[in-house]
């Protein structure tokens, strides 16, 4: 598999990353390491995860997958949402809740570090420079080497890189948006912002939560099983919304 530079960082990833939102609820951890496993054998050596999946189980499913081989894989998790039902500080990207998500983070994935640490979600009741601070001394301490946002509108992250840049810390180096064939939005402001300054994209539900694969059939009821057939919300306000 060829592999790729992230962005302007130094880090080589694999051009595929498995995402992981589903290990811990809808798949087994036996599943998921068969998936993992898979993905492996395939050169794939990139892999995407997030605090708030299958509260947190999602994190300990992959840290107990990839343990074996932790150096060889370039492992991201996200915070910013709430894990559970916890206290008002307990998500959003103050600093308080980002030095405390990061450690939830690493005792969940077994691991001292992450590659990838991103922002999960924009907050826009905490400013930005606290935001960048706090990131700061997570690698500075070695927690995490790199990060990124997801979910962020384009002029916030032109903010981000603008004020990491005059305080002389490290700029966000990836961005996570939603982007599909369906949905290309990302097209008009984010992925050119993200081409000027320098951030790797790494789409999430690049196969539009499954409508892309050809799982469901237009008219027809959709399979059981099925995110649709779940009525998840997420689908359901998307790609299958009228």
């Amino acid at each position: 598999m060829d592999m790729r530079k992230l962005g302007r960082s130094g880090l080589t990833v694999s051009p595929v990353c498995p995402g992981t939102m589903m290990f811990g609820d809808q798949t087994e951890e036996a599943e998921a390491r068969r998936i993992i496993d898979h993905a492996r054998d395939q050169g794939v050596n990139f892999i995407d995860t997030a605090d708030q999946y299958a509260k947190g189980r999602s994190e300990e499913i992959v840290g107990r997958a990839i343990a074996a081989e932790r150096d060889s894989w370039v492992l991201a998790t996200k915070a910013g949402n709430p894990v559970k039902d916890g206290h008002a500080n307990a998500a959003g990207l103050g600093r308080k809740w980002l030095l405390q998500a990061i450690e939830d983070s690493l005792d969940r994935l077994d691991t001292d570090y992450v590659d990838i640490w991103y922002l999960h979600l924009d907050d826009y009741s905490t400013p930005l420079e606290e935001v960048i601070t706090a990131v700061a001394d997570v690698i500075s301490s070695g927690k995490a080497i790199y990060w990124g946002v997801s979910n962020f509108r384009a002029w916030r992250i032109c903010e981000l890189v603008r004020l990491a840049e005059l305080a002389g810390l490290a700029r966000p180096v990836v961005c996570q948006p939603y982007y599909n064939a369906m949905i290309r939005v990302p097209e008009v402001e984010i992925l050119p912002a993200c081409e000027y300054y320098g951030l790797g994209v790494v789409p999430y539900s690049p196969l539009a939560r499954g409508v892309l694969t050809g799982k469901y059939t237009p008219g027809a009821a959709p399979a059981e099983g099925t995110r649709a057939a779940r009525n998840d919300v997420r689908i359901m306000e998307t790609e299958f919304r009228e």
